[in-house]
């Protein structure tokens, strides 16, 4: 395909593993045949859209695509820091204790797995630094102070993506969501400046050839048919979103209220060297997107950013949280097929197919 299309996450999990994992603990053994025939179900569903690059759903992803990597962590609390969405409903994040931080889990394991049910490219999405130094507390940790915990955060970071990068990953997408968030909570700045600061940290530390292999992935929050930022205006954050070190950028556009604007706003500030991927459709909107639909928005798309630069893909992830139910696992693939479909129709009208 002349456009590259690709997914961003999360698939709605089967109604009998939500089921199951209702007052369990997620990695009970128990659990294993549900989620293994999850992944398998979800990735040949995936590779009959025709989807050119697959994931795994995130289905094993305990509880949800933000704190996977650190449930179950010892040192931890579960009144941490507090995410209100637009429906009236919070997510909590957990609170650090104590020193020191470290990963439960690396994301390579979901890819591993994934890797098993397909010769597909298959892609990673990981949490961010920024996303997880919101665990640390207002006040500093006795015995563990800040700057060592972010030295600690980095460092499982950095093994995270390059254990996916090492095992075959098709592209590491960095999960980006609080970005928006982050000029909600502070209007002046100075928070999205310090999480584009960390998540630079880390992209540093890699070879521009891996950076590539990497990309960032932002939107306002997608849980329950509701956002957590979608009243932010993107001209607040994209200025500072395309001074990430990254190659690929993911930016949900397709339940925006005014794309064109927005379209207009990445041409100024994207760099030659970043693929930008535009949402051309919305997870949280129950109306499946028909191709032409989806055709048109690649086209208008394409009158703001190069071709050469251009990809699409969806809003956000589907179920980002494990116990979302919202949208039915039919109508999340029908959108993908939808979107695959479109981008193919663009290309030839494009002259590229």
């Amino acid at each position: 395909m002349s456009i590259p299309t690709e997914p961003i996450g999360s698939i709605p999990r089967p109604l009998e593993l939500i089921d199951a994992l209702q007052g369990s603990e997620s990695e009970d053994t128990a659990l294993e045949p549900l989620y293994e025939e999850a992944v398998r179900d979800t990735i040949h569903r995936f590779e009959a859209t025709g989807s050119p690059v697959v994931t795994d759903g995130e289905q094993r992803k305990y509880h949800n695509f933000w704190t996977y990597c650190v449930h179950g962590l010892p040192n931890t609390a579960s009144d941490g820091f507090r995410i209100p969405f637009a429906a009236g409903h919070t997510r909590r994040m957990p609170r650090l204790t104590r020193g020191p931080f470290r990963y439960q889990r690396y994301a390579d394991a979901y890819l591993r797995e994934a890797r098993r049910f397909t010769t597909m490219p298959v892609k990673q999405a990981v949490i961010s630094p920024s996303a997880l130094s919101l665990m640390y507390p207002e006040e500093e940790l006795p015995e563990y102070p800040r700057d060592r915990f972010i030295s600690d955060l980095l460092h499982e970071h950095e093994t995270e993506v390059r254990r996916c990068l090492d095992n075959g990953a098709h592209k590491v997408q960095i999960d980006f969501t609080e970005g928006r968030l982050a000029v909600k909570l502070d209007p002046g700045g100075n928070l999205l400046n310090s999480f584009i600061h960390l998540n630079n940290l880390a992209l540093s530390r890699f070879t521009d050839s891996a950076r590539q292999r990497i990309g960032v992935h932002t939107c306002p929050g997608g849980d329950r048919d509701s956002t957590h930022s979608a009243d932010v205006d993107y001209a607040d954050l994209l200025p500072s979103l395309f001074q990430l070190k990254a190659g690929n950028f993911y930016v949900a556009l397709a339940g925006e209220r005014e794309p064109e604007r927005v379209l207009s706003i990445i041409r100024l500030h994207m760099k030659p060297d970043q693929r930008i991927f535009v949402g051309v459709t919305a997870p949280i909107d129950p109306r499946i997107e028909t191709p032409e639909e989806v055709r048109d928005r690649v086209l208008q798309a394409a009158s703001y950013i190069p071709v050469s630069q251009l990809g699409t893909t969806d809003d956000c992830g589907f179920a980002p949280f494990c116990d979302d139910s919202s949208t039915s696992r039919d109508t999340a693939f029908a959108k993908i097929r939808a979107r695959v479909v479109g981008t193919e129709l663009a290309a030839r009208s494009l002259g590229l197919g």
